[in-house]
């Protein structure tokens, strides 16, 4: 019988992604997705029509609690703060029997690195403190209360029993275009070359010295493959329970430098007049973007041992300088600068 998998986020960026990736694996899998709606549904179907369909949201907490018992493993990629989902889902697997457990496989984020930065205001500033999955987790997994994600994070952490074996995978900065059947887009890249589109110029956190980690979406999949894969057989060295952090990192940036390059790039493809940055003020930025200074001004630097040592992960994706002029083109194709530009060329 072939595992049954729960996945949600099945439509957006990451759960998407990591859902193409699970299809193309060759492996046999019964998945259920949850879906909000049919419009959803119908685009999952068209590209997965063995998936079964599950109609509700985060907030069906008996649905999400039933599928969770029915499910071998899973594969939570929605919303990383939503407190009832993970609630829901965590208490389903906890009616397994110990010795078919169920796994949860977590999406968190390195959002919750940033709690330094943001109890001391400080942002653009770079930082030296690096976390790392491997040796001293004890450093991630007693991080402060307030940390962005730390909610939920106990929440799943704080399920693992012999019923119930856990995973965090945290992801930092995502970059790529994505493979599933609707959000293709993520968030940090795309964001920060719409708002130099619609301003003209490049945007600069403060001194823009602040680091991230970072990963392409297609790598960050073959995590949640490795593990999906460790869950079914049960064997292997992937390592499950209360520190069960999987940092997703392959190289960091700065994000000075990443404001120069995508200005760079937004005028050698003719959408503003120069490749000058321009430093604005936290609140303008935050105008411009919902925690912007957060996004691009606070410090989140880890290495990703685990998924290294233990799953044999390699990422092998284009580097995040490299994606810059294709996730410009794509943010202005997207906003019709591309068309706008043409007919200025043509007369």
């Amino acid at each position: 019988m072939a595992p049954k998998i729960f996945i949600t986020g099945a439509t957006g960026y990451i759960g998407g992604d990591a859902l193409y990736q699970l299809i193309k694996s060759g492996k046999e899998y019964d998945i259920a997705a949850l879906v909000r709606n049919s419009e959803k549904g119908v685009q999952i179907a068209s590209q997965y029509p063995a998936i079964r369909l599950v109609y509700g949201d985060l907030d069906s907490a008996e649905l999400l609690e039933e599928e969770a018992r029915k499910a071998d493993i899973v594969l939570h990629c929605a919303n990383a703060d939503h407190v009832v989902a993970a609630s829901a889902l965590t208490k389903g697997l906890a009616a397994h029997a110990p010795d078919r457990p169920g796994y949860v496989i977590h999406t968190s984020g390195t959002g919750i690195l940033l709690f330094a930065d943001m109890e001391k205001q400080t942002f653009g500033e770079a930082s030296s403190k690096i976390y790392n999955d491997w040796e001293n987790v004890s450093e991630v997994t007693s991080i402060p209360d307030f940390a962005p994600h730390r909610n939920v994070d106990k929440i799943i952490l704080a399920s693992s029993s012999s019923s119930v074996k856990t995973a965090i995978v945290c992801p930092p900065t995502i970059y790529g275009r994505g493979r599933g059947p609707d959000n293709q887009r993520s968030h940090q890249l795309p964001e920060l070359c719409r708002c130099t589109l619609e301003k003209g110029h490049g945007i600069q956190v403060g001194a823009g010295k602040t680091y991230w980690t970072n990963v392409h979406v297609h790598d960050l999949s073959d995590v949640y493959v490795a593990l999906v894969e460790a869950a079914t057989t049960g064997s292997g060295n992937a390592f499950w329970g209360s520190e069960a952090y999987y940092f997703t990192e392959n190289g960091e940036h700065i994000w000075g430098e990443i404001s120069k390059a995508v200005a760079s790039a937004a005028h050698k493809q003719g959408f503003i007049p120069s490749d000058k940055v321009e430093v604005h003020s936290n609140d303008e930025i935050n105008e411009m973007c919902q925690a912007g200074t957060m996004l691009w001004g606070a410090n989140s630097r880890c290495r990703a041992v685990r998924a290294r040592e233990l799953l044999g992960w390699s990422p092998r994706g284009k580097s995040i300088e490299d994606e810059i002029p294709d996730t410009m083109a794509f943010e202005a194709d997207l906003r019709g600068y591309i068309k706008h530009h043409a007919a200025k060329v043509a007369g």
